[in-house]
């Protein structure tokens, strides 16, 4: 069992606080639930990137499996490690793992390793949970934290994904956890979120790289979205919409010291 790192600090941690925030940060408004290859979602506290987070959830079907992909901030444990706890918990309760899809996905590759680790201290995936569990409480979860590497890993990575999850069968939704630009003015964040939506847009992985490198963007999931998108396009995504895009300072109304926070589907 997995047991939550960072309830009480990000989220609610008795189950009647969370479920009720969940609640009201999914009550927004969509013409309809669409089936996506692929989301991406904030993972900062619930009050400053739970708002663009239930947006995105609200806007999702989410089947029987979901394959988490988020960065690795604590530099613990493998590059690509795939969480093999059976179980991850909650305050709303426990989540399962789909072992079966772990097997197959380290079957033949040194591309992803077992790795407990990695998700002991890391929250990014966590935080995704009360929201996967609001929506489908009987999706069962892959988790893998990936720390920064080459957009030619990237692309491996995502050609191995999509093999083993078309070789899997099951219906399946990708979701990435990550912000966007940290600890900068909202005109600047503003600026640069701007320039890596254009290629998320664009389901342009290598570019996404470059340009987040090149001006210096401090999207900590770039990685793993790049993971995503290049396996969603293999999986016959052809789009990417953004749903939803943010700052902490709307919340805060520190409009010097921001994060970015967007939320996408890709289909």
């Amino acid at each position: 069992m997995r047991h939550p790192c960072v309830a009480g600090q990000f989220y609610p941690k008795s189950a009647q606080s969370l479920e009720r925030a969940v609640s009201e940060y999914l009550n927004v408004k969509v013409e309809k639930k669409e089936q996506a290859v692929a989301i991406i979602a904030p993972h900062a506290g619930y009050i400053y990137s739970g708002a663009v987070a239930g947006t995105v959830y609200a806007s999702v079907k989410v089947p029987e499996l979901t394959i988490l992909l988020g960065p690795n901030h604590t530099g613990l444990g493998e590059k690509a490690s795939v969480s093999t706890y059976g179980k991850w918990d909650t305050p709303l309760g426990e989540v399962e793992v789909d072992n079966g899809f772990v097997d197959l996905l380290l079957k033949d590759t040194e591309l992803f390793q077992p790795d407990d680790m990695a998700h002991a201290r890391e929250h990014s995936l966590e935080v995704q949970l009360p929201f996967l569990q609001a929506v489908n409480p009987e999706t069962r979860i892959v988790a893998i934290t990936l720390m920064h590497g080459s957009y030619v890993s990237a692309k491996e990575m995502g050609e191995h994904l999509s093999k083993v999850i078309k070789e899997y069968g099951k219906e399946t939704l990708i979701a990435v956890s990550s912000d966007m630009n940290h600890y900068e003015s909202e005109e600047e964040t503003n600026k640069k979120d701007k320039l890596a939506i254009e290629e998320i847009l664009k389901l342009d992985a290598e570019q996404l790289m470059s340009v987040t490198e090149e001006k210096d963007i401090s999207m900590c999931g770039v990685f793993p979205a790049a993971v995503a998108i290049e396996a969603s396009k293999i999986l016959g995504a052809t789009k990417a919409r953004l749903i939803s895009h943010a700052t902490s300072g709307d919340v805060s109304g520190d409009k010097e010291q921001v994060v970015g926070y967007a939320g996408f589907l890709i289909k």
